[in-house]
């Protein structure tokens, strides 16, 4: 018996397709007889005719249906070692019948009115494992009421990406303008509390604007050590501070992706990266401990305050935003604004023409307290990166588990995929999957388990060619983490990457600050751009079916099997720096030669899914990867050499020595090799700096505020 088709109905209603395979579909040649879950297909055969070759089998096929993941797979078989009559016709017949008769579905986000009903009564109909096990987790009503908003907001901002809202404003100074109250003004208190403390201790007068109330996450954080070690570094943890953070650590990481329909060459054994993602942070710990010390170092935060717009003249920002409680409005200004909005940035999205991101990984779970049987999980392993199935409804559904407090579990859900109009990516969606799907991957009861809190969010990726050919930034206004969206999402959040840059982009925003170099010439050079990273965006754009396109339901498992097996034959340092971001030129190539040579298919399939423009835009990225590397290895030296001229240099020529140091952290950071903390700078975060003062009114620089921010609207 031979398979000889396997495709995915992305449906989740199984009785249907049986139905349309008993009653509606029609071979042009044969016989069909009816099975309980699918078909067969006869020839007529002449009485004398044995049934078939020396098997004895008839000639005939078979198919059958299952479901799995809310969608429904068919394969057919052939009985017998010979092709059946028109067998090719007959089954680009039944795929092409099966694709008309159920088309790939996008649905459309409900609308909602609460004021007439709870969140859980509105989304029922719709997602009713959703609506229900939220009813189940504590502060579930205002988490799933954030889903839905997260949702909406980003649905708008996919579907006006030709045309966003206009938020950023560029205004003549006034003629009596009062110096601004604050050096920074931060939006977004997630990953912007961390950057805002460590500039709070450097002296500058900060404030922290959060819409949610301060120190409340959707999301957990899992790190290394090893990274960890810059913030300690900075010295914005003590190393007794951090052993407090930890909730749980983990002695090795599992990467696994099924393989049960793939080819020999397109299976691989379990990845094992024991340093990966393997200590688990306490998220919402950690924030209030970073609120806390920028309380201390003189900084203020507003929680429960939503950013609204922001005017920007040649000498500040005015930022105006409302108290949700009270709906009063809030107005402040501020030598330049940080935008750590994330994803749902109203201000990135206008900077970059709508265009901010390329993909996103909608994501969504749970913590879960308890009520897994013994021998489900042992805590002392975490999933990095897993699946346990097929293509699902045009996605490749991933999950990661990792060990948190006592006995519970860190759940996350997602998939990989290209930002589209029609198509956008839609959390509740992925919670519909997660709560179905979970028995399926972890043996539980649902009824049984204890649910802690949700985690959801949408994670950003762009398919950077090179460094400067996305926005971060225009006169005073400068994106950081998920806004600035210029990491992979391979494995790390914004979190990871904000923390693997702390450093550099600390010491460089200080620069700027100190000097006043904050027009968009000079804060776009503070960014965390890696070519070595900018060149995976290939690698992520193999494991997006792209929106309306059917494709071979083992095609992502058998890429990423190939990959990842090759990886596992590298050494685990290599491994370990691949997946940190950190990889070099020579073993990406090694590995990219040693992929082609084991799987040629390879290529071909990255091209159907990526298209040839793509294929070409990547090959600049590359090239761009490859120049970067010869620089990096030629001016080894020049970092060196940098901060040896940084008492001539920077007092006389500040912007100079901006641009220097800038590209000092990039020839270094690019190839993986990031730099440690510098003295200076170090001493300073320690407590024996003097507070910075800014002057009482920057220099005015009537031509860039306007004429900069203008070309951007």
């Amino acid at each position: 018996m031979n398979e000889i088709l396997y495709v995915e109905i992305p449906t989740p209603d199984i009785a249907a397709v049986r139905h349309w395979l008993h009653q509606v579909y029609t071979p042009s040649w044969g016989e069909k007889i009816s099975t309980p879950d699918g078909f067969r297909l006869r020839a007529p055969q002449p009485a004398d005719t044995a049934p078939s070759a020396e098997k004895g089998l008839p000639t005939e096929l078979s198919g059958f249906v299952w479901s799995a993941m809310r969608t429904t797979y068919l394969k057919v078989f052939r009985w017998g070692d010979r092709p059946f009559p028109q067998e090719s016709y007959l089954l680009q017949q039944l795929v092409a019948a099966l694709r008309e008769a159920f088309p790939h579905y996008y649905p459309q986000l409900p609308t909602l009115d609460l004021a007439q009903q709870s969140i859980f009564d509105a989304l029922a109909p719709h997602y009713p494992l959703t609506a229900h096990y939220f009813r189940r987790i504590p502060n579930g009503e205002a988490d799933l009421t954030r889903v839905y908003w997260w949702e909406q907001r980003w649905r708008n901002g996919a579907q006006q990406r030709r045309s966003p809202q206009p938020v950023v404003f560029p205004v003549p100074e006034a003629e009596h303008n009062s110096p601004p109250s604050y050096d920074l003004l931060y939006i977004g208190g997630a990953l912007g509390v961390i950057h805002a403390a460590v500039m709070a201790r450097l002296g500058y007068r900060v404030l922290l604007v959060e819409r949610l109330p301060f120190g409340r996450m959707n999301r957990e954080w899992n790190i290394s050590r090893m990274e960890f070690q810059s913030l300690i570094d900075l010295g914005l943890f003590t190393p007794e501070e951090f052993e407090t953070l930890i909730a749980a650590e983990y002695e090795d990481g599992l990467h696994k992706f099924f393989d049960g329909n793939n080819p020999p060459q397109c299976r691989s054994p379990v990845l094992h990266t024991p340093t990966v993602l393997n200590v688990a942070i306490d998220a919402e710990k950690l924030l209030r401990l970073c609120g806390d010390k920028l309380r201390a170092a003189g900084g203020t935060i507003w929680d429960e305050t939503e950013f609204e717009r922001v005017e920007v003249s040649p000498s500040g920002v005015t930022l105006q935003a409302v108290h949700l409680p009270s709906q009063a409005p809030r107005t402040v200004t501020a030598r330049l604004l940080v935008d750590a909005m994330g994803t749902a940035s109203p201000i990135a999205g206008q900077l970059n023409g709508g265009h901010a991101f390329d993909s996103v990984c909608p994501t969504v779970g749970a913590v879960i307290a308890d009520g897994f049987e013994p021998g489900v999980w042992d805590s002392r392993f975490g999933d990095v990166l897993f699946t346990h199935g097929d293509i699902s409804r045009g996605r490749q559904l991933i999950w990661e588990l990792f060990p948190a407090q006592g006995k519970e579990l860190t759940f996350y859900l997602f998939h990989y995929h290209q930002v589209n109009a029609e198509n956008p990516g839609s959390l509740l969606e992925m919670y519909e999957d997660f709560f179905t799907v979970l028995p399926e991957y972890r043996r539980c009861n649902l009824d049984q388990l204890t649910w802690k809190k949700a985690t959801f969010g949408y994670i950003p990726g762009y398919f950077s060619v090179r460094g400067s050919d996305r926005t971060i930034a225009v006169d005073r206004i400068l994106a950081i983490g998920d806004a600035a969206s210029l990491q992979s999402p391979l494995v790390f959040t914004g979190f990871g990457a904000l923390v693997r840059n702390l450093s550099r982009l600390t010491d460089l925003l200080d620069t700027a600050l100190r000097h006043d170099l904050l027009r968009a010439s000079h804060l776009n050079q503070i960014r965390a751009f890696q070519s070595n990273i900018a060149v995976t965006w290939l690698f992520s754009k193999g494991m997006m079916v792209p929106t309306g396109k059917h494709v071979a339901p083992q095609r992502v498992n058998a890429m990423l099997n190939t990959f990842f097996g090759i990886l596992g034959t590298e050494s685990t340092d290599i491994a370990d720096r691949f997946i940190k971001d950190r990889t070099g030129w020579v073993p990406f190539n090694r590995m990219a030669v040693k992929a082609a040579l084991q799987n040629p298919k390879l290529l071909l399939w990255i091209w159907e899914l990526a298209g040839s423009k793509d294929i070409l835009r990547w090959l600049g990225t590359y090239l761009s990867f490859s120049l970067t590397a010869l620089m990096s290895w030629a001016l080894q030296w020049l970092p060196g050499v940098v901060r040896s001229l940084q008492t001539t240099l920077e007092p006389r020529f500040p912007a100079l020595w901006l641009g220097l140091l800038a590209r000092s952290y990039a020839i270094t950071y690019t190839m993986g090799k990031p730099q440690p903390i510098h003295a200076s700078l170090a001493r300073r975060l320690q407590g024996g700096q003097s507070p910075v003062r800014s002057p009482a009114r920057s220099t005015p620089q009537a031509p860039s505020a306007q004429s900069n921010i203008g070309n951007k609207i």
